[in-house]
């Protein structure tokens, strides 16, 4: 049953609900019609009965009775004297015995009952009505019946009824299936253009129904998913691209003097090439280590949520560091956060780095509280950074032309790194406005 209904479609599957539905409705309504039609019929029924036994009170009180009763339009008619003799009946029960016994009790002058298998009517039920006169010598009792009301009434009632439910139910079944089908024409106008949407045209889109429904609702959170996967992809393809020449980079200079050594080994500077090739090394592994911290930190990976005092942390990080020349510190203390300590030392010391690469003389860095936010302030007195490259510098493997002459053994990945630590943190990173030089600030919440 299961895998049934799953093998359906949601038309199919609407459909059938509506026709159950309307069946139900239908034999609900069709029963009470029934029920009513039946109950006025046996009380139609009842009354043409009792109406044949009185127009037989009547002749027996005008004498003399015939023995042979017209029908009255009912099946049994019979008079029963006081001695128990059938005195008359209709021509139908000429000779046959009296259809009861039953008596109208105390001063009731009628009685009604249903009696089955007579042997005039076998396999059949009679409602048989009795009513009892008084006469001279006793009591006179006349007995009329005529079979009971069928359950369906009439067979032109039942078979109306069929055909009326039937074609309810045909109705139903053809306006549910065209409404849905109508309903459900934009979802596979989405799922056929998704379906053909591949990797090398995420620029398409699904197309957006009319009405602002809930189908509209999915079309346009496909269309904005679609553009975030087009955004991602793009942004994949331009570090694939990036990557692969900050990483053929150092492997192009390693090669090139490992060759130049082997044309002349005699001449070769065997421990110069050693260390050139470490160097080179140390680069390929910062580069591989980076891309691996970032993909960690992009996968949405657990982080510990302890409580810092980012001052402390800022120092800590500060003092642990070889002494550098020109970094001053204004740390105030009771800065309280969350946080995973390690992410955001390596967010402090890419930050310092950076602002030590590009600085003239001076960096500065300062923690403080604004509100209920700690601020992290990295400043350097270098060439600054231009408003309108303030976010390229947060990209992967950017490096503004200035920096590039000035730039040695960075990865281009430290900014992107700790911009997404920021964001790990419920926080943000941004290059802000300085009277000289570049200002990174980190604001992310203080700890409830």
């Amino acid at each position: 049953m299961v895998s049934l209904r799953r093998d359906l479609s949601v038309r199919t599957r609407m459909t059938l609900l509506s026709c159950v539905v309307m069946t139900l409705l239908c034999t609900a309504l069709s029963g009470v019609i029934l029920m009513s039609a039946h109950g006025h019929a046996t009380d139609d029924r009842s009354d043409r009965i009792l109406l044949a036994d009185v127009h037989t009170v009547r002749q027996i009180l005008r004498d003399p009775l015939p023995s042979v009763l017209p029908d009255h339009r009912i099946a049994v008619l019979q008079v029963v004297a006081p001695d128990g003799r059938i005195v008359a009946a209709n021509a139908r029960m000429l000779g046959h015995p009296r259809v009861a016994s039953f008596t109208p009790r105390g001063q009731s002058v009628r009685a009604d009952q249903i009696i089955c298998d007579l042997p005039r009517f076998p396999h059949r039920c009679l409602m048989v009505v009795a009513v009892k006169i008084d006469r001279p010598g006793g009591e006179w009792l006349i007995y009329g019946a005529d079979p009971v009301v069928a359950w369906y009434v009439d067979l032109s009632l039942l078979a109306a009824l069929l055909l009326g439910s039937m074609l309810l139910i045909g109705a139903t079944a053809i306006g549910a299936y065209r409404t849905v089908s109508r309903t459900l024409d934009p979802v596979d106008a989405i799922s056929a253009e998704l379906a053909e949407i591949a990797s090398t045209d995420l620029g398409r889109r699904v197309p957006v129904p009319e009405h602002r429904d809930e189908i509209w609702t999915l079309a346009d959170t496909a269309n904005r998913t679609l553009a975030r996967l087009e955004a991602t992809v793009e942004q994949q393809r331009r570090f694939a691209s990036d990557a692969s020449h900050d990483l053929r980079s150092p492997l192009t200079a390693i090669r090139t003097q490992v060759e130049e050594s082997l044309l002349h080994p005699d001449q070769a500077h065997w421990p110069a090439t050693a260390r050139a090739v470490l160097a080179g090394v140390d680069r390929l592994e910062a580069i591989v280590s980076d891309l691996l911290t970032l993909a960690r930190l992009e996968s949405g990976a657990g982080r510990a949520d302890d409580r810092l005092d980012l001052s402390e942390l800022a120092g800590s990080e500060l003092a642990r560091r070889a002494p550098l020349t020109g970094v001053e510190a204004d740390l105030r203390p009771g800065v309280l956060v969350r946080g995973d300590r390690l992410e955001l030392a390596r967010l402090l010391t890419n930050l310092v780095d950076n602002a030590a690469r590009h600085a003239t003389s001076t960096v500065t860095v300062s923690v403080r509280r604004e509100g209920d936010t700690a601020v992290l302030e990295v400043t350097d007195d270098g060439p600054g950074i231009p408003p309108g490259q303030r976010e390229i510098v947060f990209q992967r493997f950017a490096r503004l032309d200035a920096a590039r002459s000035k730039d040695k053994g960075g990865t281009g990945l430290g900014l992107a790194i700790a911009r997404e630590s920021a964001r790990r943190h419920g926080g943000e990173l941004n290059v802000e406005d300085s009277a000289s030089g570049a200002r990174l600030v980190l604001r992310i919440p203080l700890a409830s």
